[in-house]
């Protein structure tokens, strides 16, 4: 973690986490892994196969920590901050489907770099 800093909350913590996702493959295998989330959850509910929402975990974790142990060769932040993490990779994933990561990463890098 950088200089051990320690998150008190959500918004605080995003640009930290954004700054950990920096190779695009690592975004990539997130995104792929968010996305079979929501489709196994929603395909779990619809057609009432209890199995689809019980693979969830192993989608969303198993691609993220591809992302990070084989690409990005870091630790899961998820590690630290199980929940913030969990709500960052969502919330990255609306800033991927929406165009908006470029900027959002390039805040990241600002405020992490120059934290005052």
């Amino acid at each position: 973690m950088v200089g051990e800093r320690k998150y008190k909350s959500f918004w605080s913590f995003y640009p930290y986490y954004l700054t950990e996702h920096g190779n695009p493959k690592n975004r990539f295998l997130h995104f792929v892994g968010t996305g079979l989330i929501i489709v196994f959850l929603i395909a779990g509910i619809v057609l009432q196969k209890w199995w689809l929402i019980a693979v969830i975990p192993f989608c969303g974790y198993g691609f993220a920590w591809a992302g990070h142990f084989f690409v990005e060769k870091n630790r899961p932040a998820t590690f630290t901050y199980p929940l913030y993490s969990l709500g960052s990779d969502f919330v990255m994933f609306w800033h991927i489907l929406t165009g908006q990561l470029d900027k959002k990463l390039e805040e990241a890098h600002r405020i992490i770099n120059n934290p005052h």
